[in-house]
């Protein structure tokens, strides 16, 4: 029987209605306003560009903005060198391209720098705006292919720790109902979700039985309501041909919650998946993954990756659902 794909292509727009950072994030520090602000006004355009005036005033700035793709320091500040604040953004943010601007020669410390991979380039004072700008174009190219590579480890690593757990649940779990909550914990760390159900569906309707993550106690999480979780069952029990169809909505610039949906205002939610659970064209379950950050939290992959998962969840509960452990003989 030929693997019917699920809607991919629809759900693509549908992420792609979400609004998404315009610009990459550029990190500038000079002890100097004037050079802050000369910094600013050249890469303005290109980049959402972030200003401190120290390094430690920076790394404070970064634990709160979160990792950016190039950060352009000077190297003579007080309380903390250039080379010395970029070590220290290493271990964090081990992505992120840096470039030194130095107005004197400081070998040692700017070779031991590049050399240990602290520091993608240095530029001196006073620098040629042509040649800086060519810099950070090319560094923010490197920062896009390392967090290419990045997110490919990230999904290979994702996608063995899922099979991993769906193959353990199966062999370990004594009952089906005990299998359920690990598998949703699983989905539910592996995408970063707030919330992740797996929920058991019997003659058609959702049973009682469900495993639940979440990361918080208040999340909305019931499906017995939910448009989408009725439609993934209503399109897999009526629709055979269509029964791998996965369910989404984002909350795209003016949109509005589904009929019915009106608790994901209330409850914050800003994208919603669900997909049907089936093994040899029968509806097992429903998997529920709920996310509340407002940038989209998947890409088309890991939406193919999850439907895979699923697919394998369906062997899972059927193997656990068949064992029947051996009595012990007297």
């Amino acid at each position: 029987m030929d693997e019917i794909i699920p809607n991919f292509d629809q759900i693509r727009r549908q992420l792609m209605s979400l609004e998404r950072p315009k610009k990459p994030k550029m990190l500038v520090v000079d002890d100097e306003p004037d050079n802050l602000d000369l910094l600013y006004r050249t890469f303005r355009r290109d980049f959402e560009v972030l200003r401190a005036d120290s390094g430690v005033n920076a790394l404070s700035m970064l634990s709160t903005e979160g990792e950016v793709a190039v950060i352009i320091s000077d190297q003579r500040m007080p309380e903390m060198k250039g080379t010395e604040f970029l070590s220290k953004t290493v271990p964090q943010f081990p992505d992120t391209v840096r470039i030194i601007l130095t107005g004197f020669t400081d070998v040692e410390d700017l070779v031991e720098a590049i050399n240990s991979g602290q520091v993608y380039k240095y530029i001196t004072k006073p620098w040629d705006p042509h040649e800086l700008r060519s810099v950070v174009q090319r560094a923010a190219e490197s920062y896009e292919l390392l967090k290419q590579r990045t997110e490919e480890l990230q999904r290979s690593q994702a996608q063995t720790a899922l099979l991993l757990t769906i193959v353990q649940a199966a062999q370990e779990s004594d009952s089906l109902d005990a299998s359920l909550a690990p598998i949703a914990e699983a989905f539910g760390e592996n995408f970063f979700a707030d919330a992740c159900v797996l929920q058991l569906v019997e003659n058609n309707e959702l049973a009682a039985v469900r495993g639940i993550y979440t990361t918080s106690e208040t999340s909305e999480i019931a499906l017995e309501k939910d448009p989408l979780a009725q439609a993934a069952i209503r399109n897999a029990t009526a629709r055979p041909e269509a029964n791998r169809e996965l369910q989404l909505w984002v909350k795209a610039p003016g949109a509005t919650p589904p009929a019915g949906a009106q608790h994901y205002q209330s409850a914050g939610i800003h994208t919603h998946l669900v997909v049907p659970v089936i093994y040899r064209d029968e509806l097992l379950a429903v998997l529920s993954l709920q996310w509340k950050r407002k940038t989209t939290p998947l890409r088309e992959d890991e939406l193919k990756l999850i439907n895979l998962s699923a697919q394998q969840v369906g062997l899972a509960l059927t193997s656990t659902r068949s064992y029947r452990p051996r009595r012990q003989e007297g």
